[in-house]
């Protein structure tokens, strides 16, 4: 992972592998912003969870900005649950297919789903 520095002098943390579902990192007042991109399954996601648990275990809320997620599937959600057990968890930007992964089992009950990122990070 590689450190930069991006707008507004927010620290920006991104993924060096292509084919990672992590994207950037940074703080937005209280809650840590993590971006998932691809998909997330099995195969994918042990990156974006190990960022999630990292962020929870430093922060009340975590927010997933999932805009460019193309996939998602139970795996997923088992860790969206897990991490959401530790911090309060937020979704911004949900692609459609996650937005009806999430709505279909009933989670979006239980993690705060936003249409956009500044709505999620509005109330912290």
């Amino acid at each position: 992972m590689r450190d930069t520095t991006g707008v507004g002098g927010r620290a920006d943390i991104a993924a060096d592998a292509g084919s990672s579902p992590l994207g950037y990192q940074h703080a937005s007042g209280a809650a840590w912003v993590v971006e998932a991109r691809g998909e997330l399954d099995l195969d994918t996601l042990p990156p974006l969870e190990a960022a999630l648990s990292q962020a929870a275990a430093s922060h009340h809320i975590v927010i997933l900005d999932a805009a460019g997620v193309t996939f998602a599937d139970s795996t997923c959600l088992s860790v969206l649950l897990r991490v959401r057990q530790l911090a309060d968890l937020r979704v911004a930007r949900p692609s459609a297919q996650l937005a009806r992964l999430l709505s279909l089992t009933g989670a979006d009950r239980v993690v705060t789903v936003h249409a956009d990122l500044d709505t999620a990070t509005a109330e912290t």
